[in-house]
């Protein structure tokens, strides 16, 4: 499969670039990362009590979680057709480059970067919240949040640091033992009939009420519970992000993106059912038994115990994988000469974007200090206004992301091999439209959903941030097409050439860190 031609050359005008570490990661590896980053036990334990409360979709959380499964399979299938022949560690800002234009792919990226970047101080807030929690519960002692937050951040920086491969293997572990825990007791509660009310399949299960809320009306609560549906899923799209360093992008990342789009949804919508089962029509009083009270009946209080483990672990997990997809984007923008070049290198023995993960890393700090200065809480404040501000923002483009595979294949008339109806047409769209229905109930929840944090200074500013990336990405794009043309013709078109099978014996392994030819 063909890519796009151009010659193309980095801002110091050598005509090489730096790779990333071809052959690091296989299928299973780019899963993990991806199931990771959108790490299904914090999605369950931090979004399913807001869903299935009496301001979200109530019982009808399960719902939720299909419809959203719907939603992102489709989204999927425009998204993996670009992945076949388009292969860039900016994934979304590459593909919206090539399809929407490099002025629409420039702005996207900085929204991209926005989320991914604030993604990891957010998730590490509810790391060191839990763990606080934990040591408290479990050990009597009172440490500070902050040193937990500063603690996952240089940990993380560090296995930033070296090759990807070591990371995967991290979150490998951390994800079978969360899914493991949360399988057991969802298995548990099907097994034994379900809760005091039965499985309630009809009420849980009618896709209607996933666009409904808890009082039975379409919006309203309902919008807010499908914006926690979508927010369990952000990361997923991360499987393009690895493509120059899977050991065969063309086939990898599609399989890794559809198996993570249904595989998650399958098992979110199973595990939600199961534990609003668990609780029955109670739940809609009180969340705060959920996943505790049936592991404590079916296992014991030592399950609850190693599950607080799991929250603190799978957290952590998750907010690696948002560092490493932070680390590509900003490391895709550097090596095409924006921002600061230096951020497009990568280390000669590790093949890893250190210079951008280090970067990374003290954005993450500069963030937890300024929620510390300013008194706030780590959960409410900087998980709670982080997430929102992130989720806005990759869901725009997201929105983008579907429309770029229309203009693509069918306004640019690229690839008349692999142009299709459905795949390319048909699903873009109606995936496009419903991610921008989403991001509209996410404006009209807003308050809702930023619950005590909705009288902070962060989250009014919330739409104006996300704003101004955007229209400061469409200035760096102006301004580069008049002012640095040869750097414009570039943006969001270095892309892997021979993205085939690498195995060594067909193509030449290109060293680590060492520069070769691009075309775009």
């Amino acid at each position: 499969m063909s890519t796009e031609s151009s010659t193309a050359t980095p801002a110091a005008g050598t005509g090489e670039v730096n790779r990333l570490k071809a052959n690091s990661v296989g299928l299973v590896g780019v899963v993990f990362m991806a199931i990771a980053t959108a790490a299904p036990i914090t999605a369950m334990t931090g979004n399913l009590p807001m869903i299935a409360g009496s301001g979200g979709n109530g019982l009808g959380a399960p719902a939720a979680y299909i419809v959203a499964t719907v939603v992102l399979t489709i989204f999927s299938v425009g998204y993996v057709t670009m992945a076949k022949h388009i292969t860039a560690a900016g994934a979304f800002y590459g593909f919206i480059s090539h399809g929407l234009g490099r002025v629409a792919g420039m702005a996207s990226g900085m929204l991209a970067v926005l989320a991914y970047v604030v993604f990891e101080g957010s998730i590490l807030g509810f790391f060191a919240f839990k763990l606080n929690e934990l040591v408290n519960t479990q050990f009597h002692h009172d440490i500070h949040w902050a040193w937990f937050a500063f603690l996952g951040v240089a940990v993380i920086g560090i296995l930033g640091y070296f090759d990807i491969h070591l990371t995967a293997k991290v979150l490998g572990v951390a994800l079978v033992l969360e899914i493991t825990v949360l399988a057991a007791v969802s298995l548990a509660v099907a097994f034994t009939g379900g809760g005091p009310d039965g499985y309630m399949a009809s009420e849980s299960l009618n896709p209607l009420h996933g666009i409904q809320g808890a009082d039975g009306k379409i919006g309203g609560a309902a919008g807010l519970g499908l914006f926690f549906a979508f927010w369990s899923w952000v990361g997923f799209e991360s499987t393009a992000m690895y493509g120059e360093e899977s050991r065969d992008p063309k086939k990898v990342v599609p399989r890794a993106t559809l198996i993570s789009v249904i595989g998650v949804g399958l098992f979110y919508i199973f595990v939600s059912w199961m534990m609003v089962s668990a609780e029955g029509k109670h739940v809609l009083e009180d969340q705060s038994g959920l996943f505790f009270n049936p592991l404590g009946d079916h296992y014991g209080s030592w399950a609850v115990k190693v599950f607080q483990w799991l929250v603190v672990t799978g957290s952590f997990a998750c907010a690696m994988a948002f560092h490493q997809c932070a680390s590509r984007y900003l490391y895709a923008i550097g090596r095409e000469g924006f921002i600061h070049p230096a951020l497009g290198k990568t280390h000669p023995k590790q093949g890893s974007p250190y210079v951008a993960s280090a970067v990374q890393s003290i954005i993450t700090v500069v963030l937890i200090v300024l929620f510390l200065i300013a008194d706030k809480d780590p959960y409410v404040d900087l998980y709670g206004l982080l997430a929102l501000l992130g989720t806005m923002a990759i869901l725009i483009v997201q929105t983008l992301c579907s429309f770029a595979a229309v203009g693509y294949f069918h306004v640019q008339g690229k690839h008349p091999e692999t142009k299709h109806w459905f795949k390319t047409m048909v699903a873009p769209i109606v995936s496009g439209v419903a991610m921008a229905g989403v991001v509209g109930l996410l404006v009209y929840n807003m308050d809702t959903a930023a619950g005590a944090a909705k009288d902070s200074l962060v989250f009014e500013a919330i739409p104006y941030i996300v704003g101004a990336f955007f229209l400061a990405g469409i200035g760096i794009a102006l301004y580069m097409k008049n002012n640095r043309p040869e750097a414009y013709e570039r943006m969001g078109r270095i892309i892997l050439e021979d993205a085939g099978e690498r195995d060594g014996a067909t193509v030449p392994a290109q060293p680590a860190g060492e520069a070769d030819p691009v075309r775009a």
